[in-house]
């Protein structure tokens, strides 16, 4: 960030009686944790009316960040949510590329007359912001928000409050550090957001151990009845219907983290969850090394993300989108052969 830049931004922000934070679609650990973080820090800083936004729900254990009940759920009240938009003099996007990954929010964000500013690590950034702070070679978001605000910050000081949420952000966002994390910048923030007080122990158990009996069940499940291994092509997947989630009586964010569990199997180097929800597929990527589980979710459904974590939504039904699945495979089978451990 340039001189004028930062004098810019600081001019922005200093200015706005009210600014709103806003992040993607089915938020998950860093969208909530690099929301709130930026949240507390601003509000430190500023005195502008503060709003936090998201599109829909998000998983129950998330919600005990500090500030968790300021966040506005758009689909929750429409109304009052689009008149937070059009009276926000400036908007971030947070952890998200375009403004097409919110869906309808993301319509009323792109008509607001407010300086959007937009700091997200996906790669592919869109179009509809007026400053962007977007690269693929960090953590998080949540990572990136900590250094956009130590890069603005005068006098800079982290509070706990901001610390705690950007360390989950961190810590979710890269499987307790076990993907996207060789960055030595991120272990540097990380030991600054430990000196603000964070309990790394704690968080884990804030967020890892508090599973309800059903998201077990549930696990055990998905390992034992709904996981196909395809040992030709290194890859394994895990479906479930929507009569599989209702008799495990499904909370939102009961499936987080199942994805992972095939690539824990020696020679499995591609995963995929694949769910009937919402009336739609939805449909989670896993991979190791070199292998493009963004580029697959691209090509073949709608969907992108990292090379090694990528989403998509399948628009034909669940036993049609596996079968799908199963026939993309063979393309890439030298590709997985060359990646296997």
């Amino acid at each position: 960030m340039t001189e004028k830049e930062k004098a810019n931004i600081r001019d922005k922000l200093e200015k706005a009686a009210h600014i709103l934070i806003t992040s993607h679609t089915n938020p998950d650990g860093d969208a909530i944790g690099s929301s709130l973080g930026l949240f507390h820090f601003l509000g430190n800083h500023l005195n502008a009316k503060l709003s936090v936004m998201v599109p829909n729900h998000y998983p129950a254990f998330l919600k005990w960040m500090p500030s968790n009940d300021k966040i506005l759920v758009y689909e929750d009240d429409k109304d009052y949510a689009e008149s937070c938009i059009s009276d926000a003099d400036v908007i971030f996007s947070l952890d998200y590329n375009s403004l097409e990954r919110v869906e309808e929010m993301g319509k009323k964000i792109d008509q607001s007359k407010a300086f959007k500013i937009q700091i997200d690590h996906h790669p592919g950034p869109g179009k509809g912001f007026d400053y962007m702070i977007n690269t693929d070679q960090t953590s998080s978001t949540a990572e990136l928000v900590y250094d956009f605000i130590k890069t603005i910050a005068n006098p800079w000081r982290l509070a706990y409050e901001t610390a705690v949420c950007l360390y989950t952000g961190i810590i979710t966002d890269t499987g307790s550090l076990s993907y996207l994390c060789n960055f030595s910048n991120t272990y540097l923030v990380i030991a600054e957001l430990i000196k603000a007080g964070v309990d790394g122990e704690k968080v884990h158990r804030q967020v890892y151990d508090t599973f309800t009996e059903g998201r077990i069940r549930l696990l055990g499940f998905c390992l034992s009845e709904r996981m196909k291994v395809l040992k030709q092509y290194h890859t394994a997947y895990i479906y479930l219907s929507a009569e599989d989630l209702e008799r495990f009586d499904y909370q939102v964010g009961d499936t987080e983290g199942i994805v992972n569990y095939p690539l824990s199997m020696k020679g499995i180097n591609f995963s995929a969850l694949i769910r009937e929800l919402d009336e739609k597929v939805r449909i989670s990527f896993r991979s190791k090394g070199d292998f493009p589980a963004n580029q697959f979710a691209r090509e073949h459904f709608i969907g992108g993300g990292h090379r090694n974590a990528a989403g998509a939504d399948s628009n034909v039904s669940l036993d049609e989108t596996l079968k799908r699945f199963e026939s993309y495979l063979p393309q890439y089978k030298q590709q997985l052969e060359r990646n296997k451990d």
